[in-house]
């Protein structure tokens, strides 16, 4: 399989970018990465290394995070992001992976890859971290700010079979972020959705609480990107505030300090659950090929976790069985 990398994308782009793009070409040397970017850049990265299953794909433009997103799409057309678009357009690549700008990643799935037959709107899927460190699909938690109530049942369809072909469960169970758990909850549109994903063809088990998420109070969390994104910000805002007054705390005194040595290895454990470099990066699901946005701080750890998350959905056919249940084959 060819797996496009954009590797001028994202806060450490292009160094962190490259690297782990070489450490993911060593660990899986039956994959071939492709390297999109400057190669006058990328070439004195890469240390005289050169892997067999790596290639340099040049590209002499960056879309940059401040950039408007379908804007820069159609004017940079030798951007990096848009060249491994292209590359999954024309079935170079199997998958591209990009840690740069979100929204011009959404627009260059929708202009440059394009949407799958039958799929309104693409739905951006992260894990989120639960305490048995398992995880829980959301989606959307920002590609599209409103949505219809047929759109969270495609995202519930998604959002299942992605947990079944690259996680391995055999029945997701799929949630519906709500006030509360009773069916009549919510508003117009979550009472609608409620009732089409009753009938869907999923491991559907009702309303669920944003405080119940991190315990993992269903496989596959279903919303639309406004009150998901709050809900993500707002448990992102929280987990840094702990830590940064758990940290003032033991450094108060001798004794404190002495806690925290004893206490830092459960510590370290906790922090690693929270950690989106274990996760690897957030499928854009219903483009007609795999995109993965990386989160924008990606570093060595997280561009190889993304290579491996994007390997396992190529293996599982991932694209082609979201495309067969959704069109009814």
């Amino acid at each position: 399989m060819r797996i496009a990398i954009d590797a001028m994308g994202g806060d450490h782009a292009p160094g962190l970018i490259v690297q782990g793009a070489l450490e993911a070409a060593a660990q899986w040397p039956d994959t071939e990465l492709l390297l999109v970017g400057d190669t006058s850049v990328i070439e004195p990265l890469m240390k005289g290394q050169k892997p067999a299953n790596m290639t340099i794909c040049h590209a002499d433009e960056v879309i940059g995070p401040d950039d408007e997103p379908v804007k820069a799409v159609r004017r940079k057309k030798g951007a990096s992001m848009v060249v491994a678009g292209q590359l999954v357009r024309e079935k170079q690549a199997d998958a591209m992976l990009s840690a740069g700008n979100t929204g011009a990643l959404m627009a260059t799935g929708l202009l440059v890859v394009g949407r799958m037959d039958g799929i309104e709107r693409p739905a951006l899927a992260p894990m989120m971290p639960t305490m048995d460190d398992i995880g829980v699909l959301a989606l959307d938690l920002g590609a599209n700010m409103d949505a219809k109530p047929e759109h969270l049942l495609q995202y519930a369809i998604m959002g299942s079979i992605y947990r079944a072909k690259v996680h391995g469960m055999k029945k997701p169970r799929v949630g519906l972020l709500n006030v509360g758990t009773e069916a009549k909850k919510g508003n117009e549109i979550s009472k609608v959705a409620y009732e089409l994903l009753e009938q869907a063809p999923i491991h559907f088990i009702g309303n669920v609480e944003a405080r119940d998420v991190l315990t993992r109070n269903c496989d596959v969390l279903v919303c639309d990107g406004f009150a998901g994104n709050i809900m993500l910000k707002a448990m992102e805002g929280a987990a840094g505030t702990i830590f940064t007054s758990l940290k003032d705390a033991f450094g108060q005194s001798l004794m404190t300090k002495l806690a925290a040595a004893i206490m830092l290895p459960k510590l370290r454990t906790i922090k690693k659950k929270m950690d989106y470099k274990e996760h690897g990066g957030a499928p854009l699901l219903g483009l007609n090929g795999l995109v993965v946005k990386c989160h924008g701080s990606s570093d060595v750890v997280a561009v190889k976790n993304a290579v491996r998350q994007a390997r396992i959905a190529v293996q599982g056919q991932l694209i082609e069985s979201i495309a067969d249940e959704i069109n009814g084959k």
